[in-house]
């Protein structure tokens, strides 16, 4: 890659950054070819025809979602992968872990007759220190265009961080209006919901979101993605959806890195091998090192 390529994407990736971390939110256009947003939502059509109705008033019940979108179309892994958002992704969240995970894929279809979601911010699921830190970055791709009357998502400017301790706000939400190719990122800290859809239209869409690698995700991605279809993957997108250890020691298998699950042969028995972040590999190696020098 030239220089200035390089340059000019580190500054995309910068400015979006900066952004999103000011306003809470931010729309990035024509992020991919609308051509290949369309490929995505006709793979996904059968998904959409067989599957029901949601049950329950915050998911609603004029809306379709589903998940697992990795293992239903090959196509969706350009949309996790896409690099630029995974780098504005890893900017926002790692300061608090030491690598982050995927969230979440799922399509959603908004039907005429929905009513507004309740606004929300996703980062409650977890129920961890408000206004401390971000716990996720999520990522809408509209299949359809979102509009006010068919159900665009609502934003509410500046509820993120510290902001987010209060409970309610009376000012009124940006309506995320945007087109196919677009990508809409928030973050977990933002006051957010789906607008009701007053259209004769369906809304479909699709959530993508990325979260700290420590935190338990909402899609459980080792039943979304069992080693027979994870085995598959790219390594990198493997390790995305879980098929890697976030140091230190977290989340292994036998006391290793659950890759081990995505080869050929797995071991009978297994040794367990350290995986640690630098600074505690240094406090480690001290420590031993002083041990043996005692005997």
């Amino acid at each position: 890659m030239r220089s200035e390529t390089i340059d000019a994407a580190a500054a995309s990736l910068a400015g979006w950054s900066a952004k999103l971390a000011r306003d809470g939110y931010c729309i990035i256009p024509d992020a991919l070819p609308e051509t290949q947003v369309r490929q995505l939502d006709a793979a996904l059509r059968p998904s959409f025809a067989a599957t029901p109705f949601c049950e329950g008033g915050f998911y609603g019940a004029r809306t379709q979602r589903f998940g697992r979108l990795l293992a239903r179309t090959p196509l969706a892994e350009a949309f996790v992968r896409h690099p630029l958002i995974l780098g504005i992704a890893e900017a926002m969240l790692q300061p608090w872990c030491d690598r982050i995970q995927l969230n979440l894929t799922q399509a959603i279809a908004i039907h005429p007759g929905a009513l507004p979601q309740l606004p929300h911010r996703d980062q409650d699921m977890w129920c961890g220190a408000v206004g401390e830190t971000e716990y996720l970055v999520n990522v809408m791709w509209p299949f359809t265009d979102y509009r006010a009357d068919n159900g665009a998502t609502l934003i509410w400017p500046n509820s993120h961080g510290q902001a987010a301790v209060a409970a309610h706000r009376e000012d009124e939400p940006v309506i995320a209006e945007m087109a196919p190719g677009s990508a809409l990122l928030f973050l977990g800290s933002a006051l957010h919901g789906a607008g009701g859809n007053t259209s004769r239209e369906i809304r479909r869409g699709m959530v993508v979101s990325y979260c700290l690698g420590w935190l338990k995700p909402y899609e459980n991605q080792w039943l979304a993605y069992p080693p027979e279809i994870a085995r598959h993957f790219d390594p990198e997108l493997a390790a995305l959806v879980g098929y890697r250890q976030h140091r230190p020691n977290l989340g292994n298998f036998e006391g290793q890195c659950p890759s081990i699950l995505l080869g050929d042969h797995i071991p009978a028995c297994i040794g367990a091998t350290d995986a640690l972040r630098p600074d505690q590999q240094a406090l480690v190696d001290a420590f031993v090192a002083e041990q043996r020098s005692e005997r």
